[in-house]
């Protein structure tokens, strides 16, 4: 089918013009899911019976011959099902053999999408899948990209940014769709009525919702509130907050407890204590408490797990992309919590 564009796509879709094999595949997942979602409901449309009619299969744990099975399926009442197909990199020669065999022959009432992190174009099916679907890539975007991207999405909001505000906004939140959408979410609800947002609203509600949200992670942790630990984890996550950032947030703020303990150990001034907590009154008075209450040897065993977890995620030690480092920070934080 060939390699198209993001607004390529978009304008197939916008006609109706729906293909039997999609490819997406880049760094931008929130992008990229998007593009999903917007093929599924164009190829499904108002299906009455939709949820019949859309199937998702991951291939690290589902076998290939499923995913094929529910392609040649007939739709239920609907002109098409729409199959969406992950992992795929992870199949044998075996398996791939059976995927190309399909790719040859698509079902005609079947849309099926496959969906990768990353695209290793020398492998066989990667140049299979090129020559036969529509591809469209998404590649992380670079600041200027995520700054028209985030222009764009405010005006869907009926919102502007002055453009300093605008820089500012990605300087801060990072240039990851979902958590820039997020942000400018909150921002554009923050402007109304005017819906003009300056740097001054970016600076308090941008710079204030990470550091709060980090603080409030690392509260739960040193309390071992597992559960309200994972939930403050995923909103992080869904926020768009990278895995390796997080990590980083994570190790400051146990290296700065552990040297509030050991300051206070020696009898320090409270105003030097206080130099590690940049927080308002109320969040630096609980840090401090958090200080008190922690045990030098546990944050001591807490620092080396946070940096085996970096290593981990950095490595793709027990499985690489995004799945693979949600999957190590939620373990770290079972185990910061046991």
């Amino acid at each position: 089918m060939g390699t198209t564009s993001v607004k390529g796509l978009e304008q197939q879709l916008s006609r109706g013009e729906v293909a039997p094999l999609y490819l997406l595949f880049g760094a931008e997942e929130y992008l990229r899911d998007e593009a999903a979602r917007r093929v599924s409901d164009v190829a499904l449309g108002d299906a009455a019976m939709r949820e019949f009619n859309d199937a998702t299969f991951s291939l690290a744990s589902a076998d290939v011959q499923q995913a094929i099975a529910s392609a040649e399926q007939l739709p239920l009442m609907a002109r098409r099902r729409v199959v969406r197909i992950t992992d795929f990199s992870k199949l044998t020669e075996e398996g791939e053999s059976a995927l190309g065999r399909y790719v040859a022959r698509p079902a005609e009432t079947s849309v099926v999408v496959f969906v990768a992190d990353d695209l290793d174009k020398r492998r066989k099916l990667s140049k299979t899948l090129l020559d036969a679907c529509v591809s469209v890539g998404f590649p992380a975007m670079t600041d200027d990209e995520a700054a028209a991207w985030a222009r764009e999405r405010l005006r869907a909001l009926q919102a502007d940014a002055e453009p300093r505000a605008l820089r500012q906004i990605v300087a801060l939140a990072g240039t990851g769709a979902r958590r820039l959408s997020n942000e400018l979410d909150k921002l554009a609800t923050a402007a109304l009525p005017s819906g003009r947002i300056t740097m001054e609203l970016v600076e308090a509600l941008v710079r204030r919702s990470r550091e709060h949200s980090n603080f409030e992670l690392t509260d739960h942790l040193v309390a071992r509130d597992r559960r309200r630990s994972l939930a403050t984890l995923r909103r992080l996550l869904d926020d768009g907050t990278e895995p390796v950032m997080l990590i980083g947030l994570l190790s400051s703020s146990y290296h700065k407890l552990a040297l509030a303990k050991s300051l206070m150990a020696q009898g320090a001034p409270t105003t030097e204590v206080n130099r590690l907590a940049p927080y308002n009154f109320e969040a630096r008075k609980k840090f401090l408490e958090l200080a008190r209450r922690t045990d030098a040897r546990a944050l001591a065993r807490q620092i080396e797990r946070i940096a085996a977890a970096d290593v981990a995620i950095k490595t793709s030690l027990g499985g690489g992309g995004e799945r693979g480092s949600h999957l190590q920070l939620e373990m770290l934080v079972c185990e910061l919590t046991g």
